[in-house]
């Protein structure tokens, strides 16, 4: 039986309407406690909950894979306080929230450079991998100590070491192999960025380069169903032509 905190209906992202893959920069935590006279930690705390609206509304409307930019390999660079605060947040949403994911048939999968983090969140996310590996709903995929540079980097080198062993011929390296090297293999159809700001702060820089992107002024903590299915109709209103004239799209839909 599904716990209550996940509604999650499997729908089908078979429809070109509605995007398979949907990756979010979860912007403003900081900015939304600011304002409210608060720390910025209680900002991050008020972010789970949204996190908890986009993992439902994303299996709800039958999109495959939802990836969440939580932790950039430069948030290191904040204050000490802030950081280790975190860590302790993302270890127990991880703990709280691993049966739940389980038990809604959500596959969730850490990826970044996890070796800086502490133990115990090592642990935690180890954890939730195992209990949810056997799923096939939604593909929660969470970002942390994560950068896009840092990925492209990794798969370069996960070829070239397979080139000096042997078993891999440098000229066949192309675009298909080094994406299947990335630590997130699949392009993302809609990015949506929270608080505002017009950029994509080193994030899936291979996995973008179609994407369609949505920027909301909303601040993270106050994202919601409305703002998620916004940024749906806006994805909905787009012509996506790769490359081709809109007759030629037009040509294949038709």
């Amino acid at each position: 039986m599904q716990n209550e905190l996940y509604s999650i209906a499997g729908g089908s992202a078979d429809s070109p309407r509605i995007p398979a893959h949907v990756a979010i920069i979860m912007d403003g935590n900081g900015r939304w406690a600011q304002k409210r006279g608060q720390m910025r930690l209680a900002g991050h705390r008020a972010g789970v909950k949204s996190v908890r609206k986009a993992i439902e509304f994303a299996g709800q409307h039958g999109i495959r894979q939802l990836t969440l930019f939580a932790f950039s390999s430069e948030n290191w660079k904040r204050p000490e306080t802030e950081v280790s605060g975190l860590m302790e947040l993302f270890s127990r949403a991880l703990s709280n929230e691993t049966k739940n994911l389980a038990e809604n048939n959500i596959v969730f999968q850490v990826v970044g450079d996890l070796t800086r983090f502490p133990e115990k969140v090592q642990t935690a996310i180890a954890a939730a991998e195992k209990a949810t590996a056997e799923n096939s709903g939604l593909r929660l995929v969470v970002a942390a100590n994560y950068g896009g540079r840092w990925d492209i980097a990794r798969a370069a080198r996960i070829l070239a070491e397979r080139a000096l062993s042997g078993s891999l011929a440098p000229q066949d390296i192309n675009e298909d192999l080094l994406a299947s090297s990335l630590a997130v293999t699949n392009d993302v159809d809609l990015l949506i960025r929270t608080g505002g700001e017009h950029r994509i702060s080193n994030f899936l820089l291979w996995q973008l380069a179609y994407s369609e992107i949505f920027i909301t002024d909303i601040l993270w903590p106050d994202f919601d169903d409305r703002v998620f299915q916004a940024a749906l109709d806006y994805y909905q209103g787009r012509e996506r032509r790769f490359g081709l004239t809109s007759e030629q799209v037009q040509k294949r839909q038709g």
